[in-house]
């Protein structure tokens, strides 16, 4: 995903997220911004540092910042779409 002066954000790969305890979202390794369908807690590793950390009470809609995984322990929101 790219963010060009003027443009915001541009996914042009998309998919449903199935959160995880073991498996990755993906090999990109630009990691991937989310779009959340159903309010809720979500659980991530960021791309950058490998942290994983806790979002609470996340609106529906663009959830800008780059993951390499969401949890499936503690993560509450639903209907989630991963962007790249």
């Amino acid at each position: 995903m790219a963010l060009e002066r003027n443009k915001g954000l541009q996914a042009s790969n998309g998919f449903a997220v199935t959160p995880s305890d073991t498996a990755k979202l993906g090999t990109n390794p630009e990691g991937y911004a989310l779009y959340v369908g159903v309010t809720g807690n979500i659980v991530v590793d960021l791309i950058s540092s490998g942290t994983q950390i806790t979002f609470s009470n996340v609106p529906v809609g663009f959830f800008p910042v780059m993951v390499s995984k969401v949890w499936a322990t503690n993560t509450t929101a639903t209907n989630m779409v991963a962007l790249s």
